[in-house]
């Protein structure tokens, strides 16, 4: 006899037990992974995309002639954590604004919430209440007489 110890021999056993055993994390991660996703699915961002398309031609419509009007947002949350709006034309703030705001959570982990606006003494708009802590999204309906601007903004 030589120095070299005997093999077993591979049996249905060891493959039934790979087998299981391979398909077993193969499940356990997707499982984990779809607990994830549906964790932090905010939902849709249109009910039915069909109708949504007929719509297309206007909002590009919208987003023109927002850009003829020349406008520059400036969103900053401040020390406070206040909300600070400011709309600029060139260079310069624009008075007599009136602004909806709706704040909501990126994932929909809460409830959308109205944000109001107050005028500051550095010509900015201020937010009356603080934005709460984490992550928000903004969105913005700006009016000036007949012209009207959109907004999307991140805060954090």
């Amino acid at each position: 006899m030589s120095g070299t110890p005997e093999r077993k021999p591979f049996t249905g056993r060891h493959a039934a037990i790979i087998l299981v055993a391979f398909f077993g994390v193969v499940i356990g991660v997707n499982m984990v992974m779809a607990s994830f996703a549906l964790s932090t699915f905010g939902g849709t961002v249109v009910d039915n995309s069909y109708v949504a398309s007929q719509h297309y031609n206007e909002w590009l419509a919208r987003a023109e002639a927002q850009d003829r009007l020349g406008w520059e947002e400036s969103v900053a949350v401040d020390e406070s954590r206040h909300v600070r709006l400011t709309i600029l034309e060139e260079g310069a703030p624009l008075q007599g604004l009136r602004v909806i705001a709706t704040l909501r959570h990126p994932l929909g982990q809460a409830p959308a919430r109205a944000m109001d606006f107050a005028p500051d003494v550095d010509g900015t708009l201020r937010s009356v209440e603080p934005l709460p802590a984490g992550r928000w999204q903004i969105d913005l309906s700006v009016r000036r007489g007949a012209n009207e601007a959109r907004y999307r903004v991140d805060l954090q």
